[in-house]
C-alpha cells in the first residue's frame, strides 16, 4: 500500500494518539484493550497494532465491521473501548449517549476504487466519461449496500445518469466488495481503496475521477 510519507506519519500519529487517549479511560491493570474498527481501516491497524502493543505493553483486540455494523453493535450494548468508524456513525451514536462526544481525533479519509480480478484487464478510469463507459460495460458490479460507499456511489451513478442502465448489474453483496471480485461473483468491485489492496487475488484498476471523490471521514472516539 503506497501512501505519501507525510501521510502515513500524520495516520499513524492519529491513531496511536486516539489509542493512547482511550488506554488512558480505563483501569491501569486493563492489559487488554477492545478495538471496533471500520473495514477500511484494517491494513492501517494491522501494521500499527504491533508498534502499539510493543510500546504499551498492551493487547489489542479488534473487530472488524461495516460502520453499519459496528453501529449496531454499540447500540446492542456490546463492550469496548475505542470505535473507529464514520463521522455520521459516530455522530448518531453521540446523540443516542452510546458513544462519548469527547475526546474524537480524526484518523484518516478513505477513497473510493474500483477493483478487478488478478490479471484481468483493468477499465479506463481516467475522466468522468472513461468511468461512465467502464459502469456501462461491466457485466456486473457490486458494492455492499447499506454503507457510505454504497450511498456515495448510488449518487454518483445519479449524476451520470446512468442509475436506470447500471440498476440490473448490481449485485447485492454480503461480504467485502473485494473478496466479491476475487472469488469471481462480480466483475468490477467498487469499495474503500484500503479494502482493495490487502487482497491477493484482486488488484486497484483505480480510483473514482477526482470529479467524483466521495470520501467517508474515519474518526475515533
Amino acid at each position: 500500500m503506497r501512501i505519501h510519507p507525510i501521510a502515513a506519519a500524520a495516520a499513524a500519529l492519529a491513531l496511536v494518539t486516539a489509542l493512547v487517549t482511550a488506554l488512558m479511560t480505563v483501569p491501569v491493570q486493563a492489559a487488554e484493550l477492545k478495538i471496533l474498527e471500520g473495514n477500511a481501516l484494517k491494513t492501517v491497524l494491522d501494521e500499527l497494532g504491533p508498534q502499539f502493543e510493543k510500546a504499551t505493553g498492551n493487547t489489542l483486540t479488534a473487530t472488524l465491521g461495516t460502520s453499519a455494523q459496528l453501529k449496531a453493535r454499540v447500540e446492542a450494548g456490546e463492550a469496548f473501548d475505542v470505535v473507529l468508524a464514520t463521522q455520521a456513525a459516530l455522530d448518531e451514536l453521540a446523540r443516542e449517549g452510546k458513544v462519548a462526544d469527547a475526546p474524537r481525533v480524526a484518523v484518516a479519509h478513505a477513497g473510493i476504487g474500483v477493483a478487478v480480478r488478478k490479471g484481468a484487464p483493468k477499465p479506463d478510469l481516467g475522466g468522468v466519461e472513461a468511468f461512465k463507459q467502464a459502469m456501462l460495460a461491466a457485466k456486473s458490479i457490486g458494492f455492499v449496500d447499506q454503507t457510505p460507499t454504497g450511498a456515495a456511489l448510488k449518487v454518483v451513478f445519479a449524476k451520470l445518469g446512468i442509475a436506470d442502465q447500471v440498476g440490473p448489474k448490481l449485485t447485492p453483496l454480503h461480504k467485502q466488495a473485494a473478496e466479491a471480485v476475487a472469488d469471481g461473483e462480480v466483475e468490477l468491485g467498487l469499495t474503500q481503496i484500503s479494502e482493495i489492496l490487502p487482497y491477493p487475488g484482486v488488484e486497484l484498476a483505480g480510483p473514482l475521477p477526482p470529479t467524483f471523490k466521495p470520501r467517508r471521514r474515519l474518526p475515533q472516539a
